[in-house]
């Protein structure tokens, strides 16, 4: 403390010299004149006097590091063994903080191999490993030098201190590697470690997940609900997706009961999941509870209606006669009536009971104003089944061949499509990532391609009203009249509609 003070004053008296010394200038012209004891002056000019003025503080300096030696070998006569020692150390700390302090500047800068040439120097200085192993690390990772880095977390693992930094630098590589196995291990000691850390929740979570633990995974949602890091409606939404894996494992192993009361769990959790509340159904079909089923899918249909559900919906009464079904799908079409689904889930019950009029009304302009395959090939076989030309069912289908597809099991992440769901995507390997919707249309249009299939093949409904001539109306025998996509062979309207049409059109099913 007092050499610190005496340090202090001697920097004031330098400051308060030289502020003297300027002002002496300013009062007395540009040269400066030195007397020594009153018998001998110097006339010095301005740039002697500075020159004279900087060899004054070198020389000041280089007292003071003797004067401080001084003191240290003095202390160490008085009996101080470390005296000397703590002085030769603190100009060795000295060096070595101004050494680290580089190499993370030059690591934040993207200097990897200049932030290790520096953090080397700092670790010899100030035999500190725990600090300038991390920036080996890291600034071996930037440099594209994974053994190096790999080398150095290693090192982390040894002190309790930096084991969790180690670990984490391992996993990250195992990730980048493809060894899911390792990173997996190394992922669950780091949550033992550090379970409030948001990144290792994340990756033992999605890790967890490609591994099937769903009981494993749905303890660590717990924890990021605990630890605030999930908003609590998206932690119902993912144990929803957890519990319905759960029950999807458990079926394929045969254990019927056990997977029911798992659906039927996720279907409390997350009612607007599709797959869970058709595996609900099924199991309340199981059990001989239609009305239970027919609750859950009605309950899901208003908030997501989808083709599942409506399969599902059928199999309550399986060997229903296909006016009956009508009547009974009133139930569940009522709850959205101007929903393209619902439009085509009436059109394909009222073309499986024979009731083309019926089905035609209910699609309305869906295949004219939001044109998909699906609905164009319904169109298809409402033509066919109301008796009209061959041209226009071969138009409707030549429109269908590329028309976009619909909704369908997309990735949010990466846009890959499934033909199921699956709680992990299998492209981008994302969790919870695939919602029921449309791919986005491309800007891209092959003026020569779809547009001239019309042309090819046949002719639409308003192309073919504004033809002269008149063509014969085909009948359709009983055995190929389209169906639904309901009856016990499980084809769709649009399946069946192309196999008979293929062989005169030359149109390849989609």
């Amino acid at each position: 403390m007092l050499w610190s003070l005496i340090k202090i004053l001697l920097f004031v008296a330098i400051v308060a010299a030289l502020t003297v010394g300027a002002g002496y200038v300013m009062e007395n012209g540009p040269s400066v004149v030195i007397s020594v004891a009153g018998y001998k002056e110097v006339q010095l000019g301005p740039l002697q006097a500075v020159l004279v003025a900087l060899a004054v503080v070198g020389i000041m300096y280089i007292a003071f590091k003797l004067l401080s030696l001084l003191y240290a070998f003095i202390k160490f006569l008085l009996g101080d063994e470390t005296a000397l020692s703590r002085y030769f150390d603190r100009n060795r700390e000295r060096r070595g903080y101004k050494a680290l302090t580089d190499s993370l500047l030059a690591l934040a800068s993207g200097e990897g191999r200049l932030a290790m040439t520096k953090a080397a120097k700092a670790e010899k200085l100030l035999d500190n490993p725990l600090v300038t192993s991390v920036i080996t690390a890291e600034a071996a990772e930037l440099i594209g030098e994974r053994s190096t880095a790999e080398a150095a977390y290693k090192r982390l693992l040894t002190n309790d201190q930096t084991r969790f930094v180690g670990i984490r630098g391992i996993m990250k590589q195992k990730l980048a590697e493809g060894d899911t196995d390792t990173a997996l291990l190394l992922a669950q000691k780091a949550y033992a470690l550090k379970p409030k850390h948001e990144e290792v929740q994340d990756t033992l979570l999605k890790l967890q997940a490609e591994h099937h633990d769903w009981v494993g995974a749905r303890k660590t949602l717990g924890t990021k609900l605990r630890t605030g890091t999930m908003p609590r409606d998206v932690h119902r939404r993912r144990d929803a997706v957890l519990a319905l894996s759960e029950a999807k494992d458990i079926l394929d192993d045969g254990k019927s009961i056990e997977s029911r009361e798992a659906a039927i769990e996720a279907n409390k959790l997350s009612p607007d999941l599709v797959p869970a509340a058709v595996m609900a159904a099924r199991g309340y079909i199981q059990k001989d509870k239609p009305r239970l089923a027919a609750r859950v899918l009605k309950k899901t249909w208003e908030m997501n209606p989808h083709p599942e559900l409506a399969v599902a919906f059928a199999e309550i009464v399986p060997d229903e006669d296909p006016k009956a079904r009508v009547k009974r799908f009133a139930d569940l079409t009522r709850l959205q009536p101007n929903n393209p689904e619902t439009k085509m889930l009436l059109a394909e019950l009222n073309i499986a009971a024979e009731d083309f009029p019926a089905a035609r009304r209910a699609i309305g302009e869906l295949a004219t104003s939001a044109p998909t395959a699906r609905n164009l090939s319904i169109m298809a076989a409402v033509e066919r089944g109301e008796g009209a030309d061959d041209a226009v069912v071969r138009g409707w289908l030549a429109k269908a061949v590329t028309a976009p597809r619909g909704p369908q099991w997309i990735c949010d992440n990466c846009q890959n499509t499934e033909p199921t769901w699956a709680p992990v995507c299998s492209s981008c390997g994302g969790f919870d990532t695939l919602s029921w919707r449309e791919l986005p249309k491309s800007e891209l249009t092959m003026p020569t391609g779809a547009e001239m299939l019309p042309l090819i093949v046949g002719k639409t409904p308003e192309a073919d009203s504004a033809a002269a001539d008149e063509t014969p109306v085909v009948e359709v025998p009983a055995s190929e009249e389209p169906r639904s996509q309901f009856p016990d062979d499980g084809k769709t309207v649009e399946a069946q509609v192309l196999e008979t049409d293929a062989a005169g059109t030359g149109a390849k099913p989609t």
